[in-house]
């Protein structure tokens, strides 16, 4: 969508539009500055009223425009504050870096002018733009098929609780049912490729279906509430409240296979692995080469992480209850109490005494 003043090509933006009072508001502003804007909603699996955000833009001055607009610029609502402008910019570093970027929360000429929401505010209504929050509820949301993230606002406090209608897809665990859920979840080299729900008695194998459906049962039972305090990129702390209740049941039933099939060493060094791809990402080095490194370990350490999960939620929590894989190292024999197998008990005398020299050796020198 491509609003109508401009002057051609060299002055064409493509904004990142989600329909909220930012970037809704910078549309408009990016107009005033002479820009022709190109919004851009991408349908990532958020519960997203898309022809509502179309006719709110074709409002704001927006016309369908064609993808070779040859933009030379991109824009975002992301503030000069928080880790978002981080992870947009270098993204376009690792694969456009001919294209400029217009950040609005860091250039004079706007942060001068809006100072806070109130002002924002001001300018929507001065502007007609629909608001899609109120003063009474002023933390902003993001949603995708994954999760729902707030921030800001009441939020910004942290020793303040969370408002109970802020949550969108969870329950309150206390008031969650009183009769678990029961699933199976199977996985092939560490992907989840079936949902057997027991309780509702259906399978599920489309991608897209399984995360709606987990989310929606997992919703229901409260789980994947996260409140936390982050550590942003950019030096600063910072409040961040999600649900992830279908990313939260395919976490704990995933790690849980990972124990079960998965060299102990190997596994060591994938968690270490899975901590720094995180941090990678979260500070917007997924297209890095390091990045890309890391992932392909990651995803190497997957090529045995095949079987089933069996758990259930309740009341805010997933109880893992059983898992089976074909292939495993898991050997029933060799760890059982009653069985001897090919374990000798007295070879472990040995191996105690080797690891306890350096402990030994540790308590002469603080003794000598």
């Amino acid at each position: 969508m491509a609003s109508q003043s401009g002057d051609g090509a060299q002055k064409t933006v493509v904004l990142a539009y989600s329909g909220g009072l930012d970037t809704s508001c910078i549309l408009v502003w990016l107009r005033e500055q002479g820009y022709q804007v190109v919004a851009y909603l991408a349908n990532i699996g958020q519960d997203e009223d898309f022809t509502a955000a179309k006719q709110k833009a074709e409002k704001l001055g927006a016309i369908k425009a064609a993808i070779d607009n040859k933009a030379s610029f991109i824009s975002h609502g992301a503030t000069g504050k928080g880790n978002d402008q981080v992870r947009f910019e270098l993204g376009v570093a690792a694969l456009a870096p001919n294209i400029k970027t217009l950040a609005p929360w860091r250039m004079p000429s706007f942060y001068n002018r809006f100072q806070g929401r109130a002002d924002l505010f001001a300018y929507a209504q001065q502007n007609g733009i629909p608001l899609p929050v109120t003063p009474k509820k002023p933390w902003s949301m993001d949603a995708n098929l994954l999760h729902i993230s707030y921030e800001s606002g009441v939020l910004e406090k942290p020793s303040t609780v969370a408002p109970r209608d802020l949550y969108q897809m969870t329950s309150d665990p206390e008031s969650a049912p009183d009769k678990p859920h029961l699933l199976t979840i199977h996985f092939k080299e560490g992907i989840p490729v079936r949902v057997m729900d027991h309780t509702e008695i259906k399978e599920i194998t489309d991608p897209y279906k399984m995360l709606e459906h987990l989310n929606l049962v997992g919703g229901r039972h409260g789980v994947g509430r996260i409140d936390i305090v982050e550590n942003r990129f950019v030096g600063l702390k910072s409040r961040g409240v999600y649900e992830c209740p279908g990313g939260e049941i395919l976490y704990q039933t995933h790690l849980d296979l990972e124990t079960y099939t998965l060299d102990r060493e190997v596994f060591h060094i994938k968690e270490e692995l899975a901590v720094k791809l995180a941090k990678l990402a979260y500070n917007g080095f997924w297209f890095s080469p390091e990045g890309q490194y890391v992932f392909g370990c990651v995803k190497a350490s997957q090529k045995d992480v095949t079987g089933t999960v069996h758990c259930k939620l309740y009341k805010g929590s997933v109880h893992i209850l059983s898992r089976d894989a074909p292939v495993g190292l898991y050997n029933e024999q060799l760890v059982s109490m009653d069985v001897q197998g090919d374990y000798e008990p007295m070879d472990a005398e040995g191996f105690i005494k080797i690891n306890g020299i350096r402990l030994r050796e540790s308590h002469r020198t603080a003794h000598s």
